[in-house]
């Protein structure tokens, strides 16, 4: 376990912006979290989880809570017959390596996503027609009661970017995926294949959280920004990425200040020129 005081957050977040936490924890076993998260608790503090910060922008003003990140234990990886034990720090790109490797097919569509199979499991993740939920067998999890228990997928109420875990306070350890053997040289063919149609059609060489808000029903939030005129417009260092709509890029030294004013612009205009209310999918965390 480690305890850092007064942490620069835009150091962990994908969107390399945004303010810093009074503390930063990490946490190397699930006896280290129950022990640090009892104590927190009874402290009286503020304070909250985080995967890789790839969905994540902590304001300005800062957090004076604390953060607790999972390092250690929670980093590993296991493979019984066709299915993946996988620690909820893992990031997706190596849980992608690791299925590759192992001849498993059914996490292509997750290949190039950002971030930890824990926070993608808290988001239900998706992209290219695929969820978490899709492969999902159960979690390893934290209750609120400081229980450890293995929950069923079923019970995770997992919809669009959403999962029980947001509203219960449940702490992901590790997640078990269920996948198909597979030809190696098939399952690397996908995902070159999806890896090119998000270089090309994603900003990737920027620093930003992906997707910036939820889609619509009966919409793509891309489209409506893009038909609101906003592709490219900017807010000091944020930009509507020019490449594609649905993204908020830090083209360089953009403050969380910066990204919250272009998203409630976004907002605003959207809404007056089509009355559909666009939601974040970035959690905005902070005074």
């Amino acid at each position: 376990m480690k305890r850092l005081k007064d942490v620069d957050m835009s150091k962990y977040t994908t969107f390399r912006a945004g303010g810093r936490a009074a503390e930063l924890v990490l946490i190397d076993n699930e006896e280290e979290l129950v022990q640090v998260t009892r104590v927190v608790r009874q402290s009286g503090r503020e304070f909250m989880m985080m995967g890789n910060g790839s969905n994540l922008l902590f304001t300005d003003g800062g957090y004076q809570g604390i953060v607790l990140k999972l390092q250690g234990d929670f980093c590993t990886m296991r493979v019984e017959n066709d299915r993946l034990i996988v620690g909820s720090g893992v990031l997706m790109s190596q849980v992608a390596s690791r299925a590759l490797a192992e001849g498993l097919t059914g996490f292509e569509f997750a290949s190039g996503i950002p971030g930890s199979i824990g926070g993608a499991l808290f988001m239900n993740a998706g992209a290219y027609g695929g969820e978490m939920k899709d492969i999902v067998v159960s979690a390893r999890v934290m209750r609120k009661d400081l229980t450890i228990a293995e929950i069923p997928a079923e019970e995770m109420e997992l919809g669009y970017r959403h999962s029980n875990f947001q509203e219960d306070d449940g702490v992901v350890l590790s997640v078990t995926l269920q996948l198909a053997k597979g030809d190696p040289e098939t399952i690397a063919a996908h995902m070159k294949e999806l890896a090119g149609k998000r270089n090309a059609k994603q900003p990737v060489q920027y620093p930003s959280a992906g997707s910036f808000f939820k889609r619509p029903e009966g919409f793509f939030a891309g489209k409506l920004i893009q038909d609101a005129g906003l592709k490219g417009v900017s807010v000091g260092g944020a930009q509507v990425s020019p490449l594609h709509s649905g993204f908020v890029i830090n083209t360089g030294g953009a403050t969380a200040t910066d990204i919250i004013t272009l998203m409630h612009l976004v907002q605003e205009t959207v809404y007056d020129r089509f009355q559909v209310r666009l939601e974040p999918e970035v959690r905005i965390i902070g005074d």
